[in-house]
């Protein structure tokens, strides 16, 4: 009996290469069981086809095995996976365009080597199979050695196989190096003149996808890494699936900028423009540029992509006036929680203080409420005479991730601040301790109370950001009172605008000098 052709089968006179899915790599390839390709019904012709069939098969098999590491976080080797002689050929002849591209931008004489035209003959006579293996391997040998440790093929020397890969590198380094010849004259547009190289199938998909989501993750991961990325996953990690539910795209090597513009286009039909520039386009930018950085991507098709917004509309300052501030000011220092017969629904101390205390703390140091609101009781301090705060990282979010020491302006001790923090417990002044893990930063669920309630309270006026006005106020009345740029950036956390500002300290004696000359307010 004769002995079964693997791979090799007949169905109803018909040929086909036939591979089984491993059923872990099933749900990549729709499901299927295994994969065919016709060969036609005559079995002579049909065996000569069946080695680059079957290679053409295990190829997508391995793509499909790549696509289930990306998403299960895993490697994605390159070339790992056999390809026919004429993909291998196709893959040589734009390597070897790839690298004489490379050499021409360096800096050696690289357009001035001519060609070896006794190399020349060789490659046409192994084209044409007239030469032996040994001079084959001489000619080409360490080529396909390169391809079989890439595991492109597995041909042992001397086989048609071996000789088959053989022949075709001949060809593809035949038409690399007229290529070559032409770009020494300056020609650049030269194409393959050999079927095999001219039809031949783009080589994008030969290399392994480079999933949008496993991206995001992995630049998220980086920002943990460094103590950042809570707010940025949170905000963009909906932008991101967006785009894939949006483009149909999960491959970003597949992503062009046409892509990218209709997204933008379609996203700006429902947002407003700075959403879309702001948080959309950013999101996807950052993400694609780290990846541009980390060698994932050869390039950033969002980059270029741009959207016009117009100005806000600006009819007022940005900060509180003096008069809105005070009135501010009355109102929250006067503040005394509701009573509930439901001690469940009594508002807790720490809110009611934070209530009172923030906004005074914020309109004499210019500091955000987040970083006020997070303040601990060791963190009010004296030194020297000179009772302050420190906003450190230790205790939540700073904006630089940077300590700062404030001084506190003496309206606020005159208020009893210090006597408040005196009585407090050990721990967070303006949220109870958390024991449990945290799904939200108390400091911001805190500052976000205090902003609702103020609006509530109609205490706020239009287009002024109840949390960051504070900011802009305490900065215009440092300015009215003539404190130095510098300082007042100090105090507020802001960085130095130039690299000589960066020199010298800005002590806690300097800080406590200018924020006597803030006025206080008659309260």
């Amino acid at each position: 009996m004769a002995r079964q052709t693997p791979y090799l089968l007949n169905r109803n006179g018909r040929y086909f290469a036939r591979l089984v899915i491993p059923k872990d790599l099933r749900p990549y390839l729709e499901n299927k069981t295994e994969l065919r390709e016709a060969l036609g019904p005559d079995r002579r012709i049909a065996q000569a086809k069946l080695h680059s069939a079957v290679a053409s098969l295990k190829h997508k098999i391995i793509l499909a095995a790549r696509r289930a590491e990306q998403e299960l976080g895993g490697p994605a080797l390159a070339g790992r996976y056999p390809l026919a002689p004429d993909e291998i050929a196709n893959r040589h002849y734009h390597e070897r365009l790839a690298l004489d591209e490379e050499l021409r931008n360096g800096n050696g004489p690289w357009s001035s080597v001519g060609i070896d035209d006794l190399y020349v003959d060789n490659l046409r006579a192994g084209l044409a199979g007239k030469l032996s293996d040994e001079a084959l391997q001489r000619l080409i040998g360490t080529s396909i050695e390169r391809y079989r440790r890439l595991g492109n093929t597995t041909a042992e020397f001397g086989s048609n196989e071996w000789r088959a890969v053989a022949r075709a590198l001949c060809m593809s380094e035949l038409e690399a190096l007229a290529r070559i010849v032409e770009r020494d004259e300056g020609d650049f547009s030269g194409t393959p003149q050999n079927p095999v190289l001219k039809d031949a199938p783009s080589l994008e998909d030969d290399q392994p996808p480079v999933l949008l989501r496993n991206l995001f993750d992995r630049y998220i991961a980086e920002l943990r890494a460094n103590g950042k990325g809570e707010g940025a996953e949170k905000r963009w990690r909906p932008v991101v699936e967006d785009l894939i539910k949006f483009t149909r795209l999960t491959d970003a090597r597949k992503l062009t900028k046409k892509h990218v513009v209709e997204w933008k286009d379609a996203k700006i039909l429902t947002l407003s423009p700075r959403t879309v520039r702001d948080v959309y386009l950013t999101a996807v930018n950052a993400v694609l540029n780290w990846a541009v950085s980390n060698d994932l991507l050869e390039a950033n098709p969002a980059r270029d992509v741009k959207l016009k917004v117009a100005p806000k509309k600006q009819t007022r300052p940005k900060g509180f006036t003096r008069q809105e501030a005070l009135a501010i000011l009355q109102f929250s220092l006067s503040y005394e929680a509701p009573k509930t017969a439901n001690p469940h629904t009594q508002e807790r101390p720490s809110t009611s203080a934070a209530k009172k205390w923030a906004p005074l703390i914020c309109a004499l140091t210019g500091a955000r409420v987040s970083e006020i609101t997070q303040l601990r009781k060791e963190d009010v301090r004296e030194e020297d005479g000179i009772s302050y705060i420190r906003i450190t990282p230790d205790a939540g979010k700073v904006k630089n991730r940077k300590y700062r020491d404030v001084p506190l302006h003496g309206q606020i001790i005159d208020k009893g601040f210090l006597d408040f923090v005196a009585a407090a417990p050990a721990g967070p002044l303006f949220y109870p301790p958390m024991t449990n893990e945290r799904t939200a930063d108390p400091a911001q669920t805190v500052s976000g109370r205090i902003s609702n309630w103020l609006q509530k309270n109609n205490v706020v006026p239009e287009g002024v950001s109840p949390n960051h006005g504070w900011r802009h106020a305490f900065k215009t009345a440092g300015l009215e009172a003539g404190i130095d740029g510098r300082v007042l950036d100090a105090i507020q956390g802001h960085a130095a605008r130039t690299a000589g500002e960066n020199y010298g300290d800005v002590t806690l004696t300097a800080k406590a000098m200018a924020l006597r000359q803030i006025p206080a307010f008659p309260l």
